[in-house]
C-alpha cells in the first residue's frame, strides 16, 4: 500500500518527522482569500491564478508549477493508498482541507484517508510541535469515513451557500467539532448591516487600542486575537490597507 501525506504548507514539510514514512505533497493555496466560484477545476485554477497575480503579483507560471502541479499529483493518487491529511483548525487551513477532500472524493478510489491535526488549536499550529509532538499527532490521527460530506463543505463554500455550509457543519459537529467553529468565523467575516466583518472590525479595534497605524504590531495582535482565521501577513496586510483607506 502506498502512503501519502498531504501537508498544509511548506513550513510543515521542512519540519516533517523523518520517522514518518510516505510521499509528501503540499496544498500550496490560500483558498480562504479571494474568488473561488467556478464551474470546473480548470476554471477554478484560472480564477485563482488571475486573483493571485492581480492582488499579490504572483506570476501565473509560478502558481502553475507550485500549486496546480501539486493538486494534479493529489488527483492521481492510486487506488488502495493510505492518505494522511495534515491540516489545522483555523479557517485558512479548513478551506484548503475541504478542497483537498473534494479532490480526493472526485478522483481517488478505495483509499484509507486520515486527518492529522494538533490536539489543541493555537496561533502556531503544527509549528509549535517538535518532532516528538508531530509524531504523536500522526499516531493520534482519525480515520475519515465520510469523505463525501467533507467534500460538500467545499462545494457549499465555493458556491457561497452559507446556509448549507452551516447545516453541514452542524451535521459533522459530533465527529469534527472544530468545523462549525471555522464556519462561524467565515460567517462573521462577511460584511453586513454597515459592519465591515469581523477581521476588519478587529483590525480597527486593535489599531485604536494600540494607537498605531504601523502594520507590525497590529499584525502580531491580530494573530493572537483572531488565530481562528489563520491568515498570513499577505492576507492581513490587504485587509489592513483597506481599513486604512476607509478611515
Amino acid at each position: 500500500m502506498k502512503v501519502f501525506h498531504i501537508l498544509n504548507g511548506d513550513a510543515l514539510k521542512e519540519q516533517f518527522p523523518k520517522t514518518v514514512k510516505g510521499e509528501i505533497l503540499v496544498a500550496r493555496e490560500g483558498l480562504v482569500d479571494g474568488a473561488v466560484k467556478s464551474d470546473s477545476l480548470e476554471e477554478l485554477f484560472q480564477v485563482r491564478a488571475n486573483f493571485l497575480f492581480e492582488t499579490y503579483n504572483i506570476p501565473t507560471e509560478e502558481y502553475k508549477i507550485k500549486t496546480i502541479n501539486e493538486f494534479e499529483k493529489i488527483k492521481n493518487i492510486p487506488s488502495q493508498s493510505e492518505i494522511n491529511l495534515w491540516f489545522e483548525d483555523d479557517l485558512f487551513c479548513q478551506v484548503n482541507f475541504w478542497f483537498t477532500c473534494y479532490l480526493l472524493n472526485q478522483f481517488t478510489e478505495h483509499c484509507k484517508v486520515y486527518l492529522v491535526r494538533p490536539e489543541v488549536h493555537t496561533p502556531y499550529g503544527f509549528a509549535a510541535l517538535d518532532q516528538e509532538g508531530l509524531t504523536q499527532a500522526f499516531a493520534d490521527r482519525v480515520q475519515i469515513n465520510d469523505l463525501d460530506r467533507l467534500a460538500q463543505l467545499w462545494e457549499s463554500y465555493s458556491h457561497e451557500d452559507l446556509d448549507q455550509l452551516v447545516e453541514l457543519g452542524e451535521e459533522l459537529q459530533g465527529e469534527f467539532p472544530f468545523i462549525p467553529v471555522a464556519i462561524q468565523a467565515h460567517s462573521d467575516r462577511l460584511p453586513k448591516d454597515g459592519n465591515l466583518g469581523r477581521p476588519k472590525e478587529s483590525l480597527k479595534q486593535i489599531m485604536s487600542e494600540l494607537d498605531t497605524k504601523e502594520f507590525g504590531p497590529v499584525f502580531k495582535a491580530f494573530n493572537q486575537r483572531e488565530s481562528i482565521y489563520g491568515f498570513g501577513d499577505l492576507q492581513v496586510k490587504r485587509l489592513f490597507d483597506e481599513v486604512l483607506a476607509a478611515l
